[in-house]
């Protein structure tokens, strides 16, 4: 694949093409060691050497990250009052990062960040019935009466009930000193309804107190990721994703 040298560079997160081209009309730019013809100059990518202000600039034409959100960040490429999820992603090289999907603010767990619109489209679709797992603690005691009627979909408000989906309950216990519930349970749900997981639980009696996502279709969250963390898929990944 051959493109501009200047498009080479800004889509690496160098500069604006504008800034990019002052970058080489200076010197600054140097392909397999000579100075480069101008901005319009094709380079060879994978095969030409391409460096600025003496640093090797390589190439990627898709990026794709693991991320474990945290908390308070938003699912968003830029916000005005918050950080977002690609703020994290610090040594990226494409400028051009994006979540799959989105989080709310107050929830946690795995979000796929990259710059492959097919890939995020094929995620998303809603007719591919994707299934996103999660994880959460619930006020109240989930029964198994919410389990069945889970299984057949639930009425949150909208034109149609919810597709069905598989609630797991992994214990029921009062908090000590105290004569709440608490459930923890897991979730899998296969379409992406705004704040669906909690107005499942609000339309049967219940509140989501922590909400995490652990697996969106074949992808898991690597457990020795901390919130905030992330890596880069493995082939292995990415070829599951991509089938």
């Amino acid at each position: 694949m051959e493109i501009r040298l200047d498009k080479y560079l800004a889509d690496m997160g160098i500069g604006t093409r504008s800034q990019v081209k002052q970058y080489i009309r200076k010197k600054q730019v140097q392909v397999n060691g000579s100075v480069p013809n101008g901005p319009q100059q094709k380079v060879a990518v994978g095969k030409d050497i391409v460096t600025f202000q003496g640093a090797e600039v390589d190439y990627a034409v898709y990026e794709y990250y693991m991320f474990c959100k945290p908390k308070g960040c938003v699912s968003a490429v830029t916000d005005n009052c918050h950080d977002t999820v690609v703020d994290y992603i610090t040594d990226r090289k494409r400028k051009d990062l994006f979540p799959v999907g989105r989080l709310d603010i107050d929830t946690e767990g795995l979000l796929l960040i990259t710059n492959d619109g097919s890939l995020a489209h094929n995620l998303l679709a809603p007719g591919r019935h994707v299934p996103k797992c999660y994880q959460a603690k619930v006020s109240g005691q989930v029964t198994e009466e919410d389990v069945e009627l889970f299984s057949k979909g639930v009425e949150i408000g909208e034109e149609h009930p919810t597709l069905p989906a598989e609630l797991k309950i992994l214990s029921v216990e009062k908090e000590k000193g105290d004569d709440l519930w608490i459930s923890q349970i897991e979730l899998v749900i296969t379409e992406g309804k705004f704040h669906q997981v909690k107005r499942m639980f609000e339309a049967v009696g219940k509140s989501v107190i922590d909400l995490k996502r652990i697996s969106m279709g074949p992808l898991k969250l690597d457990d020795s990721l901390k919130p905030g963390e992330y890596r880069t898929l493995t082939e292995e990944e990415l070829k599951l994703l991509c089938q």
